[in-house]
């Protein structure tokens, strides 16, 4: 995993831009290979195949690995590409942006085109929302229950996501924390119950948090 993660999208999201009668249907998603991305073109294409354009840019791989763009008949350098350099400047990747052009019969030129598929790709990115996918880990913890109010507070104070809670023999609760805060989460949890609680790392994997920090409950 890489040491601080990387920044990609929450969700698929569409936004609109109006311009000189122009309309911009701005449509943004994270896509974890390249064939996610290229489906998701299509069928943006396929639903908006009366559009003047379906102008494109995508990032795939942490280290940005894979770029493509379109200006789809667009001329030259005033779509895709302006839409790649937005990409770039908010450094997301894992991800697809389509910007469906509708002509409104005013033309733009080329710096009104360049703003134009800017504007609407930061629109995109905006509507999706940005987290930073950070190396994390799950845990099973499971905590008599004369502790459990204890631990409870405990975890409402960490960089953690509380995302199931089973009543059974002991508490037990599935928590989420970036791997950089999990030693913290450990240590505290040993602190808190004099090493009476049972903490099981159940997975790794990358998570979206919010803020570099991560969140508390």
């Amino acid at each position: 995993m890489m040491k601080d993660g990387y920044l990609t999208l929450l969700e698929d999201a569409t936004a609109e831009y109006v311009v000189n009668k122009s309309r911009f249907l701005c449509h943004a998603a994270p896509c974890q290979t390249e064939e996610e991305a290229l489906a998701y073109l299509g069928e943006k294409r396929q639903r908006y195949r009366d559009a003047t354009h379906n102008c494109y840019a995508y990032v795939i791989g942490e280290n940005a690995g894979v770029i493509r763009y379109s200006d789809d008949g667009e001329p030259g350098g005033t779509a895709g590409l302006p839409m790649m350099e937005v990409l770039r400047a908010r450094q997301v990747v894992n991800c697809c942006v389509v910007v469906t052009r509708y002509f409104g019969g005013v033309l733009l030129g080329a710096g009104g085109l360049v703003r134009a598929y800017s504007h609407s790709c930061a629109l995109a990115l905006d509507a999706a929302g940005v987290a930073r996918m950070a190396p994390s880990e799950r845990y099973l913890i499971s905590v008599p229950y004369p502790l459990w109010d204890r631990v409870r507070y405990a975890l409402r104070e960490l960089p953690v996501r509380m995302e199931e809670t089973e009543f059974a023999a002991d508490v037990q609760a599935t928590v989420l924390t970036r791997t950089a805060d999990a030693e913290a989460l450990l240590t505290r949890l040993t602190r808190e119950t004099n090493a009476q609680a049972e903490c099981l790392k159940i997975e790794e994997l990358y998570a979206p948090w919010n803020t570099d920090q991560g969140e508390k409950q």
